[in-house]
């Protein structure tokens, strides 16, 4: 996900968007190891995203 479209949302979409990404990452790794996983690259994309919205999710927070 771009850093552009996660900045335009809100903490509380931020939050879901982080929740949603954390299930996805555990149904990567669990395909993983299970040896069933597609795109393996997927596992390191999806930290990078996850890193992304907590920084602009603890930007957003400061600022109040």
């Amino acid at each position: 996900m771009k850093i552009t479209a996660i900045k335009e949302l809100g903490v509380e979409e931020l939050a879901k968007k982080e929740q949603d990404m954390r299930k996805e990452l555990f149904n990567l790794r669990f395909q993983k190891a299970t040896g069933e996983i597609e795109n393996p690259m997927r596992i390191r994309t999806l930290r990078k995203s996850i890193a992304r919205v907590l920084t602009v999710m603890t930007e957003k927070t400061q600022k109040k």
